[in-house]
């Protein structure tokens, strides 16, 4: 039977994303052969401290739970939008942790970012260099041992290792995407629509091998994969988060094939449970600070990490009533421009 919730927000892992129903028929895709999820544990940048703490402290609201699931069954990217410290990112890292999806493949974008820097990076120069080398071996007769094929100078990106044809689908984090080129969220239509992408070097290089597959690397690991004559195409379409902090207006054409979530400033019990999970149940200064921090945010934009370090300070340091007060409002100034009138 399938299960809904599939991402319950509990964050205790389990392994409900087998009781995905089947996709939609025009979201249905056969890539093969089937890879095995990663460890989660081979990708060290992946399982760093600060990610895990965060995937394990995350507080998903139920709009966040419903639209997660909703990109699940749909097998659609997700586009997260919301002020900065709502926790977009993390909410990639909650549900690759719950629903035991392997490392998060991310993707930091900045102004110069393109699809092909996502899909893979090719080293000709490298390439050429171990050309030569090679030539020089066989001149000495000094063994065997060819370094100088493409796919020893190829190594797939986060997007392009994504839509590996995993058993299960990959956590594929798109950081920022609002900071792109223009043209980035519309070169992206067709990848995350096909599910696939070919790799024209591989694709020339096919033709002169027998079986046409290439073992290359993928992003975050050191093991390698086969790709057939150049081609990728997915067979569990990835978990894909877009974040973005609202900085720009994204076409039409995107925003269909994305469901989107937007992430709002939490009221009072939420900030409650967020600190709970970070720090422990709040004191009554914590809960002063949180009052505090509420009231202020109606007036200029806060973020959530801000409150944290307030609270984790005020438990650490010894200091008296005021210097905690005036300390507390040094550490929550405002992001944006500062209003007129600041009351702490």
């Amino acid at each position: 039977m399938p299960l809904w919730p599939v991402y319950t927000g509990t964050n205790e892992p389990h392994d409900g994303i087998t009781k995905l129903p089947p996709p939609p028929p025009w979201r249905a895709f056969d890539g093969g052969p089937v890879l095995p999820v990663p460890d989660p544990a081979a990708d060290t940048s992946a399982v760093s401290p600060d990610r895990t703490h965060r995937a394990q402290t995350y507080q998903a609201t139920a709009e966040t739970v419903q639209l997660v699931n909703a990109a699940l069954y749909l097998r659609r990217p997700l586009l997260v939008t919301g002020p900065p410290g709502t926790g977009k990112s993390s909410l990639a890292y909650a549900v690759a942790r719950e629903l035991r999806l392997g490392p998060v493949l991310r993707w930091n974008i900045t102004s110069r970012s393109t699809l092909h820097d996502g899909l893979y990076q090719y080293d000709p120069l490298s390439r050429l260099y171990a050309a030569r080398q090679e030539a020089a071996r066989q001149e000495r007769t000094e063994g065997t041992g060819d370094r100088s094929g493409i796919e020893h100078h190829l190594r797939l990106g986060p997007l392009g290792s994504a839509l590996l044809p995993y058993e299960r689908p990959r956590a594929l984090l798109i950081d920022e995407i609002d900071k792109s080129d223009l043209d980035l969220p519309n070169d992206l239509l067709n990848v995350l629509e096909e599910g696939q992408y070919e790799i024209p070097e591989l694709v020339r290089a096919a033709r002169l091998t027998p079986d046409g597959v290439a073992e290359v690397l993928a992003d975050g690991t050191d093991e390698r994969v086969p790709v057939a004559r150049g081609r990728v195409r997915c067979r569990a379409f990835p978990f894909v988060v877009l974040t973005s902090n609202g900085e720009r207006e994204f076409p039409p054409a995107f925003l269909r094939r994305c469901v989107t979530l937007h992430l709002r400033q939490p009221d009072d019990r939420h900030l409650a449970e967020i600190v709970r999970a970070h720090l422990g149940e709040p004191d009554a200064y914590a809960h002063t600070l949180i009052e505090r921090f509420l009231s202020r945010s109606g007036v200029g934009d806060l973020a959530t990490d801000q409150l944290l370090n307030a609270i984790y300070l005020a438990r650490s340091a010894d200091l008296d009533a005021e210097s905690l007060d005036r300390l507390a409002e040094q550490l929550m100034p405002y992001l944006g421009q500062t209003a007129q009138t600041d009351v702490f």
